[in-house]
Protein backbone atom coordinates (compact mmCIF):
# COMPACT_ATOMS: atom_id res chain seq x y z
CA UNK A 1 0.00 0.00 0.00
CA UNK A 2 1.76 -0.44 -0.02
CA UNK A 3 2.23 2.65 0.06
CA UNK A 4 -0.50 1.96 2.42
CA UNK A 5 -3.41 -0.95 2.62
CA UNK A 6 -6.66 0.32 2.95
CA UNK A 7 -10.27 -1.13 3.93
CA UNK A 8 -12.10 -3.40 1.40
CA UNK A 9 -15.25 -5.81 1.65
CA UNK A 10 -17.31 -7.89 -0.61
CA UNK A 11 -20.84 -9.45 0.11
CA UNK A 12 -20.94 -12.81 0.39
CA UNK A 13 -20.06 -14.31 3.52
CA UNK A 14 -17.84 -17.58 4.48
CA UNK A 15 -18.48 -19.80 7.25
CA UNK A 16 -15.71 -19.46 10.18
CA UNK A 17 -13.30 -22.32 9.34
CA UNK A 18 -10.24 -22.99 11.72
CA UNK A 19 -6.53 -24.99 10.33
CA UNK A 20 -5.96 -27.08 13.79
CA UNK A 21 -2.35 -27.64 12.71
CA UNK A 22 -1.81 -23.80 11.99
CA UNK A 23 -2.79 -23.42 15.25
CA UNK A 24 -1.48 -26.00 17.70
CA UNK A 25 1.42 -27.02 15.63
CA UNK A 26 5.37 -25.66 16.65
CA UNK A 27 7.71 -27.03 14.46
CA UNK A 28 10.49 -24.97 16.06
CA UNK A 29 10.97 -22.57 19.50
CA UNK A 30 12.09 -19.53 20.48
CA UNK A 31 13.68 -18.93 23.93
CA UNK A 32 11.50 -19.83 26.54
CA UNK A 33 12.06 -17.41 28.80
CA UNK A 34 10.76 -15.00 26.33
CA UNK A 35 7.40 -17.72 25.39
CA UNK A 36 5.32 -15.66 28.13
CA UNK A 37 4.38 -12.32 29.48
CA UNK A 38 3.52 -13.71 33.18
CA UNK A 39 3.67 -16.87 35.65
CA UNK A 40 0.45 -17.83 34.20
CA UNK A 41 1.85 -18.31 30.08
CA UNK A 42 -0.02 -15.20 29.26
CA UNK A 43 1.83 -13.86 26.03
CA UNK A 44 0.93 -10.52 24.55
CA UNK A 45 1.48 -10.33 20.58
CA UNK A 46 2.78 -7.03 19.39
CA UNK A 47 1.72 -6.88 15.43
CA UNK A 48 2.97 -3.58 13.72
CA UNK A 49 1.61 -2.97 10.12
CA UNK A 50 0.85 -0.01 8.02
CA UNK A 51 -2.45 1.41 6.48
CA UNK A 52 -4.52 -1.58 7.14
CA UNK A 53 -3.97 -5.43 6.71
CA UNK A 54 -7.88 -5.62 7.22
CA UNK A 55 -7.01 -8.48 10.26
CA UNK A 56 -9.09 -6.38 12.94
CA UNK A 57 -11.51 -5.01 10.59
CA UNK A 58 -12.67 -8.82 9.34
CA UNK A 59 -12.31 -9.77 13.25
CA UNK A 60 -9.42 -12.20 13.15
CA UNK A 61 -7.97 -11.27 16.00
CA UNK A 62 -10.78 -11.39 18.08
CA UNK A 63 -11.33 -15.09 16.82
CA UNK A 64 -7.58 -16.08 17.09
CA UNK A 65 -8.20 -15.14 20.88
CA UNK A 66 -10.78 -17.07 21.72
CA UNK A 67 -9.10 -20.17 20.29
CA UNK A 68 -6.02 -19.02 22.44
CA UNK A 69 -6.88 -17.76 25.21
CA UNK A 70 -3.62 -17.16 26.49
CA UNK A 71 -3.26 -15.10 23.64
CA UNK A 72 -3.63 -11.01 23.43
CA UNK A 73 -3.23 -9.24 20.43
CA UNK A 74 -2.02 -5.85 20.01
CA UNK A 75 -1.53 -3.83 16.64
CA UNK A 76 -0.19 -0.65 16.09
CA UNK A 77 -0.44 0.59 12.61
CA UNK A 78 1.03 3.66 10.74
CA UNK A 79 -0.90 4.73 7.73
CA UNK A 80 1.56 5.90 5.53
CA UNK A 81 3.86 3.08 4.38
CA UNK A 82 7.32 5.29 3.30
CA UNK A 83 6.78 6.78 7.39
CA UNK A 84 6.60 3.02 8.72
CA UNK A 85 9.46 1.93 6.78
CA UNK A 86 11.65 4.62 8.19
CA UNK A 87 10.71 3.74 11.28
CA UNK A 88 11.15 0.22 11.21
CA UNK A 89 14.67 0.43 9.96
CA UNK A 90 15.56 2.97 12.98
CA UNK A 91 14.68 -0.27 15.12
CA UNK A 92 16.83 -2.75 13.10
CA UNK A 93 19.46 -0.89 13.33
CA UNK A 94 18.99 -0.08 17.03
CA UNK A 95 17.67 -3.81 17.25
CA UNK A 96 15.41 -2.54 20.10
CA UNK A 97 11.16 -1.56 20.00
CA UNK A 98 10.66 -4.40 17.66
CA UNK A 99 6.98 -5.95 17.47
CA UNK A 100 6.61 -9.88 16.99
CA UNK A 101 5.36 -9.33 13.84
CA UNK A 102 6.23 -6.88 11.21
CA UNK A 103 4.30 -6.16 7.83
CA UNK A 104 6.25 -5.62 4.76
CA UNK A 105 5.37 -3.90 1.75
CA UNK A 106 6.16 -6.06 -1.52
CA UNK A 107 8.18 -2.96 -3.16
CA UNK A 108 10.71 -3.33 0.19
CA UNK A 109 10.48 -7.24 0.40
CA UNK A 110 13.81 -7.43 -2.10
CA UNK A 111 15.98 -5.59 0.47
CA UNK A 112 14.45 -7.76 3.33
CA UNK A 113 15.45 -10.92 1.72
CA UNK A 114 18.71 -9.57 -0.11
CA UNK A 115 20.05 -7.12 2.40
CA UNK A 116 18.66 -7.59 6.25
CA UNK A 117 18.42 -11.47 6.21
CA UNK A 118 20.19 -11.40 9.22
CA UNK A 119 17.44 -9.14 10.83
CA UNK A 120 14.54 -11.20 10.21
CA UNK A 121 14.02 -15.05 11.29
CA UNK A 122 13.90 -17.79 9.29
CA UNK A 123 10.37 -19.24 9.19
CA UNK A 124 11.71 -22.66 8.28
CA UNK A 125 12.64 -23.07 11.32
CA UNK A 126 8.85 -23.27 12.06
CA UNK A 127 7.65 -25.37 9.60
CA UNK A 128 7.11 -22.96 6.68
CA UNK A 129 8.43 -24.70 4.14
CA UNK A 130 5.57 -27.30 4.00
CA UNK A 131 2.95 -24.24 2.95
CA UNK A 132 4.56 -23.56 -0.55
CA UNK A 133 1.69 -25.07 -2.36
CA UNK A 134 -0.74 -22.76 -0.56
CA UNK A 135 0.77 -19.62 -2.01
CA UNK A 136 0.98 -18.12 -5.98
CA UNK A 137 4.56 -18.85 -6.53
CA UNK A 138 5.33 -15.52 -7.55
CA UNK A 139 4.17 -14.16 -4.01
CA UNK A 140 6.14 -16.51 -2.32
CA UNK A 141 9.88 -17.01 -4.36
CA UNK A 142 9.77 -13.22 -3.54
CA UNK A 143 10.10 -13.85 0.64
CA UNK A 144 12.81 -16.70 -0.24
CA UNK A 145 16.59 -15.95 -0.02
CA UNK A 146 18.51 -17.60 -2.45
CA UNK A 147 20.26 -19.79 0.00
CA UNK A 148 16.45 -21.06 1.15
CA UNK A 149 15.62 -19.06 4.06
CA UNK A 150 12.14 -17.58 4.02
CA UNK A 151 11.35 -14.35 5.47
CA UNK A 152 7.72 -13.78 5.50
CA UNK A 153 4.41 -15.32 4.77
CA UNK A 154 2.28 -13.50 1.76
CA UNK A 155 -0.52 -11.94 2.71
CA UNK A 156 -2.22 -9.95 0.08
CA UNK A 157 -1.50 -9.10 -3.67
CA UNK A 158 -2.57 -5.82 -5.90
CA UNK A 159 -4.25 -6.77 -8.87
CA UNK A 160 -5.55 -3.65 -10.47
CA UNK A 161 -8.88 -2.25 -11.79
CA UNK A 162 -10.41 1.12 -12.67
CA UNK A 163 -13.07 2.67 -9.85
CA UNK A 164 -14.96 5.17 -11.17
CA UNK A 165 -18.08 7.34 -10.06
CA UNK A 166 -21.07 6.47 -12.02
CA UNK A 167 -23.28 9.50 -10.83
CA UNK A 168 -20.29 11.78 -11.93
CA UNK A 169 -20.34 10.33 -15.51
CA UNK A 170 -23.65 10.70 -15.57
CA UNK A 171 -23.73 14.26 -15.40
CA UNK A 172 -20.58 14.45 -17.41
CA UNK A 173 -22.62 12.86 -20.67
CA UNK A 174 -20.55 9.39 -20.28
CA UNK A 175 -21.28 6.24 -20.16
CA UNK A 176 -21.45 4.05 -16.86
CA UNK A 177 -21.82 0.30 -17.88
CA UNK A 178 -18.80 -0.94 -17.09
CA UNK A 179 -18.20 -3.21 -20.20
CA UNK A 180 -19.02 -0.91 -22.42
CA UNK A 181 -15.82 1.76 -20.67
CA UNK A 182 -13.70 -1.44 -20.54
CA UNK A 183 -13.78 -0.98 -24.45
CA UNK A 184 -13.55 2.84 -24.55
CA UNK A 185 -10.22 2.57 -22.40
CA UNK A 186 -8.86 0.05 -23.62
CA UNK A 187 -5.58 1.60 -24.15
CA UNK A 188 -4.06 4.81 -21.88
CA UNK A 189 -4.98 6.82 -24.44
CA UNK A 190 -8.52 5.84 -24.62
CA UNK A 191 -8.15 6.50 -20.86
CA UNK A 192 -6.71 10.38 -21.46
CA UNK A 193 -9.41 10.88 -24.24
CA UNK A 194 -12.11 9.85 -22.44
CA UNK A 195 -10.97 12.23 -19.23
CA UNK A 196 -10.62 15.42 -21.69
CA UNK A 197 -14.59 14.63 -22.88
CA UNK A 198 -15.67 14.69 -19.13
CA UNK A 199 -13.60 17.75 -18.24
CA UNK A 200 -15.60 19.60 -21.15
CA UNK A 201 -18.59 18.90 -19.14
CA UNK A 202 -17.55 17.98 -15.56
CA UNK A 203 -19.39 18.89 -12.30
CA UNK A 204 -17.82 21.82 -10.23
CA UNK A 205 -15.08 20.99 -8.71
CA UNK A 206 -14.38 17.47 -9.98
CA UNK A 207 -11.37 16.45 -12.05
CA UNK A 208 -11.15 13.25 -14.06
CA UNK A 209 -8.86 11.35 -12.03
CA UNK A 210 -7.24 11.88 -8.17
CA UNK A 211 -3.54 12.23 -9.20
CA UNK A 212 -1.35 11.65 -11.88
CA UNK A 213 1.17 9.70 -9.09
CA UNK A 214 -1.54 7.31 -8.63
CA UNK A 215 -2.03 6.83 -12.40
CA UNK A 216 1.65 6.21 -13.19
CA UNK A 217 1.80 3.70 -10.03
CA UNK A 218 -1.08 1.55 -11.49
CA UNK A 219 0.50 1.48 -14.92
CA UNK A 220 4.10 0.97 -13.65
CA UNK A 221 2.41 -2.06 -12.09
CA UNK A 222 1.56 -3.71 -15.54
CA UNK A 223 5.39 -4.11 -16.10
CA UNK A 224 7.67 -7.37 -15.32
CA UNK A 225 10.75 -5.10 -15.45
CA UNK A 226 10.49 -2.23 -14.16
CA UNK A 227 13.59 -0.63 -11.77
CA UNK A 228 15.76 -3.45 -12.04
CA UNK A 229 16.18 -6.45 -14.48
CA UNK A 230 16.57 -10.20 -13.75
CA UNK A 231 20.29 -9.51 -13.11
CA UNK A 232 20.06 -6.51 -9.98
CA UNK A 233 21.05 -3.95 -12.47
CA UNK A 234 19.01 -0.49 -12.16
CA UNK A 235 17.93 0.32 -15.50
CA UNK A 236 14.52 2.69 -14.71
CA UNK A 237 16.24 5.55 -16.42
CA UNK A 238 16.51 3.50 -19.45
CA UNK A 239 13.76 1.42 -19.30
CA UNK A 240 11.08 2.24 -21.85
CA UNK A 241 8.15 1.11 -19.63
CA UNK A 242 8.93 3.76 -17.65
CA UNK A 243 9.20 6.08 -20.55
CA UNK A 244 5.75 5.38 -20.91
CA UNK A 245 3.88 5.19 -17.61
CA UNK A 246 6.05 9.08 -16.90
CA UNK A 247 5.19 10.54 -20.39
CA UNK A 248 1.48 9.32 -19.81
CA UNK A 249 1.34 10.88 -16.66
CA UNK A 250 3.13 14.08 -17.51
CA UNK A 251 0.27 14.35 -20.57
CA UNK A 252 -2.43 14.24 -17.91
CA UNK A 253 -1.19 16.38 -15.78
CA UNK A 254 -0.92 19.34 -18.54
CA UNK A 255 -4.19 18.16 -19.70
CA UNK A 256 -5.25 19.34 -16.61
CA UNK A 257 -7.44 16.36 -15.55
CA UNK A 258 -5.85 15.79 -12.43
CA UNK A 259 -7.39 16.51 -9.07
CA UNK A 260 -3.45 17.32 -7.81
CA UNK A 261 -4.05 15.25 -4.35
CA UNK A 262 -1.71 13.74 -2.44
CA UNK A 263 -2.42 10.01 -1.58
CA UNK A 264 -3.04 9.07 2.01
CA UNK A 265 -3.04 13.21 2.75
CA UNK A 266 -6.52 14.66 4.74
CA UNK A 267 -7.32 16.44 1.26
CA UNK A 268 -7.74 13.03 -0.94
CA UNK A 269 -9.38 11.53 1.66
CA UNK A 270 -12.43 14.30 1.89
CA UNK A 271 -12.45 14.08 -1.86
CA UNK A 272 -14.47 10.69 -1.91
CA UNK A 273 -16.98 12.08 -0.35
CA UNK A 274 -16.97 15.47 -2.09
CA UNK A 275 -16.71 13.86 -5.44
CA UNK A 276 -13.22 15.74 -6.87
CA UNK A 277 -12.45 12.89 -9.06
CA UNK A 278 -14.58 10.83 -11.39
CA UNK A 279 -12.00 8.15 -11.63
CA UNK A 280 -9.28 6.26 -9.06
CA UNK A 281 -7.09 3.71 -10.39
CA UNK A 282 -7.71 0.92 -7.48
CA UNK A 283 -5.66 -2.15 -6.90
CA UNK A 284 -7.80 -4.47 -4.94
CA UNK A 285 -6.80 -3.62 -1.42
CA UNK A 286 -8.07 0.13 -2.40
CA UNK A 287 -11.85 -0.76 -2.41
CA UNK A 288 -12.08 -0.37 1.58
CA UNK A 289 -10.35 2.92 1.36
CA UNK A 290 -13.01 4.19 -0.76
CA UNK A 291 -15.96 2.39 1.24
CA UNK A 292 -14.10 4.12 4.12
CA UNK A 293 -13.66 7.69 3.07
CA UNK A 294 -16.70 7.65 0.90
CA UNK A 295 -18.83 6.45 3.42
CA UNK A 296 -22.77 4.82 3.08
CA UNK A 297 -23.41 8.12 1.06
CA UNK A 298 -21.25 6.64 -1.65
CA UNK A 299 -22.56 3.09 -2.12
CA UNK A 300 -24.10 2.54 -5.41
CA UNK A 301 -22.25 5.25 -6.51
CA UNK A 302 -19.35 3.61 -7.79
CA UNK A 303 -18.19 0.67 -9.75
CA UNK A 304 -15.39 -0.81 -11.23
CA UNK A 305 -14.06 -1.59 -14.34
CA UNK A 306 -11.42 -3.80 -16.24
CA UNK A 307 -7.79 -1.53 -16.60
CA UNK A 308 -6.53 0.12 -19.48
CA UNK A 309 -3.39 -1.48 -20.94
CA UNK A 310 -3.95 -4.65 -19.75
CA UNK A 311 -3.84 -6.04 -16.40
CA UNK A 312 -1.13 -5.32 -13.54
CA UNK A 313 -0.13 -5.64 -9.76
CA UNK A 314 0.02 -2.98 -7.24
CA UNK A 315 0.88 -3.77 -4.04
CA UNK A 316 0.73 -6.22 -1.78
CA UNK A 317 2.51 -7.23 1.71
CA UNK A 318 4.10 -10.06 3.82
CA UNK A 319 4.31 -10.47 7.58
CA UNK A 320 7.47 -11.38 8.76
CA UNK A 321 9.50 -11.77 12.41
CA UNK A 322 12.46 -10.27 13.46
CA UNK A 323 15.01 -11.86 14.98
CA UNK A 324 14.94 -9.86 18.31
CA UNK A 325 10.66 -10.37 18.47
CA UNK A 326 10.29 -11.77 21.87
CA UNK A 327 7.66 -14.25 20.86
CA UNK A 328 8.70 -15.66 18.01
CA UNK A 329 7.29 -19.03 17.89
CA UNK A 330 3.59 -17.60 19.10
CA UNK A 331 4.18 -14.85 16.34
CA UNK A 332 4.68 -17.11 13.77
CA UNK A 333 1.33 -19.30 14.88
CA UNK A 334 -0.35 -16.41 14.29
CA UNK A 335 0.70 -15.47 11.18
CA UNK A 336 0.34 -18.51 9.55
CA UNK A 337 -3.22 -18.88 11.06
CA UNK A 338 -3.57 -15.32 9.18
CA UNK A 339 -2.29 -15.98 5.76
CA UNK A 340 -4.10 -19.46 5.43
CA UNK A 341 -6.64 -19.55 3.04
CA UNK A 342 -10.13 -19.16 5.10
CA UNK A 343 -8.77 -16.59 6.66
CA UNK A 344 -7.30 -14.64 3.49
CA UNK A 345 -10.78 -15.60 1.78
CA UNK A 346 -12.57 -13.79 5.22
CA UNK A 347 -10.10 -10.61 4.84
CA UNK A 348 -11.06 -10.25 0.45
CA UNK A 349 -15.33 -10.90 1.58
CA UNK A 350 -14.86 -7.82 4.81
CA UNK A 351 -12.47 -5.30 3.33
CA UNK A 352 -11.35 -6.44 -0.43
CA UNK A 353 -7.85 -7.16 0.21
CA UNK A 354 -7.28 -9.90 -2.80
CA UNK A 355 -5.54 -13.48 -1.41
CA UNK A 356 -2.13 -14.81 -2.50
CA UNK A 357 -3.50 -17.98 -1.09
CA UNK A 358 -4.07 -20.31 -4.17
CA UNK A 359 -7.27 -21.99 -2.06
CA UNK A 360 -8.73 -18.34 -1.16
CA UNK A 361 -8.32 -17.10 -5.07
CA UNK A 362 -10.26 -20.05 -5.99
CA UNK A 363 -13.44 -19.24 -3.09
CA UNK A 364 -13.94 -16.27 -3.66
CA UNK A 365 -14.10 -16.62 -7.55
CA UNK A 366 -17.47 -15.39 -7.51
CA UNK A 367 -17.57 -12.67 -5.12
CA UNK A 368 -19.76 -9.82 -6.06
CA UNK A 369 -19.84 -6.18 -4.08
CA UNK A 370 -22.89 -4.51 -3.87
CA UNK A 371 -21.71 -0.91 -2.44
CA UNK A 372 -19.56 -0.81 -5.99
CA UNK A 373 -22.81 -1.01 -8.01
CA UNK A 374 -22.83 -4.96 -7.91
CA UNK A 375 -19.44 -5.09 -9.45
CA UNK A 376 -18.19 -8.63 -9.56
CA UNK A 377 -14.81 -8.52 -7.80
CA UNK A 378 -14.15 -11.58 -7.97
CA UNK A 379 -13.81 -12.27 -11.40
CA UNK A 380 -12.15 -8.87 -11.86
CA UNK A 381 -9.48 -8.34 -9.84
CA UNK A 382 -9.03 -13.04 -10.35
CA UNK A 383 -8.64 -11.95 -13.89
CA UNK A 384 -6.14 -9.57 -13.29
CA UNK A 385 -4.40 -11.88 -10.49
CA UNK A 386 -4.08 -14.25 -13.65
CA UNK A 387 -2.66 -12.45 -15.90
CA UNK A 388 -0.39 -9.88 -14.19
CA UNK A 389 2.82 -10.49 -14.61
CA UNK A 390 5.44 -11.81 -12.34
CA UNK A 391 7.50 -8.72 -11.62
CA UNK A 392 11.26 -8.13 -11.07
CA UNK A 393 11.54 -6.59 -6.99
CA UNK A 394 14.77 -4.54 -6.65
CA UNK A 395 16.39 -3.93 -3.05
CA UNK A 396 15.32 -0.18 -3.89
CA UNK A 397 11.88 -0.34 -5.73
CA UNK A 398 10.02 1.67 -3.19
CA UNK A 399 12.66 4.29 -3.04
CA UNK A 400 12.73 5.06 -6.89
CA UNK A 401 9.03 4.82 -7.19
CA UNK A 402 8.53 7.95 -4.27
CA UNK A 403 11.20 9.60 -5.99
CA UNK A 404 9.43 9.40 -9.58
CA UNK A 405 6.01 10.61 -7.95
CA UNK A 406 7.59 13.31 -6.45
CA UNK A 407 8.65 14.72 -9.15
CA UNK A 408 5.58 14.25 -10.82
CA UNK A 409 3.92 15.70 -8.30
CA UNK A 410 6.13 19.01 -9.11
CA UNK A 411 4.60 18.62 -13.19
CA UNK A 412 1.62 18.43 -11.31
CA UNK A 413 1.14 21.12 -9.21
CA UNK A 414 3.73 23.66 -9.71
CA UNK A 415 3.66 23.55 -13.81
CA UNK A 416 7.58 22.03 -14.02
CA UNK A 417 8.40 20.93 -17.39
CA UNK A 418 8.71 17.42 -17.93
CA UNK A 419 12.63 17.24 -18.61
CA UNK A 420 13.39 19.20 -15.52
CA UNK A 421 11.77 17.26 -13.52
CA UNK A 422 12.69 13.85 -15.03
CA UNK A 423 16.24 15.29 -13.85
CA UNK A 424 14.78 16.16 -10.18
CA UNK A 425 13.64 12.15 -10.12
CA UNK A 426 16.82 10.73 -10.99
CA UNK A 427 19.22 13.39 -8.73
CA UNK A 428 16.65 12.09 -6.16
CA UNK A 429 17.34 8.01 -6.95
CA UNK A 430 20.97 8.89 -6.49
CA UNK A 431 20.06 10.28 -3.54
CA UNK A 432 18.70 7.85 -2.58
CA UNK A 433 20.54 4.45 -2.98
CA UNK A 434 23.87 6.55 -2.84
Amino acid sequence: MPIARAAKRATARLGAVVLAGALLAACGSSDSSDSSDSAGGKVTLNVDLFGSFGFKEAGLYEEYQKLNPNITIKQSDTQDEADYWKSLQTRLAGGGGLADVQGVEVGRIASVTQQQSDKFQDLKEFGADKLKGEFAEAKWSAATTKDGKILGLGTDVGPEAMCYRTDLFKQAGLPTDREELAKKWATWDGYLELGKEYKKKAPAKSAWLDSVGSLYGIMIGQEKERYYDASGELIYDKNPAVKEAWDTSVEAAEAGLSAKLDQWSPQWNQAFSAGSFATIPCPAWMLGYVKGQAGDAGKGKWDIAKLPGGAGNWGGSYLSIPRAAKHKEEAYKLIEWLTAPEQQAKVFQKQGNFPSSTGAIETIAGAKDEYFSGAPIGQIFGDAAKESPVQVLGVHDQNVMQQITNALSEVERKGVSSDKAWGTAKKGVDNVIG
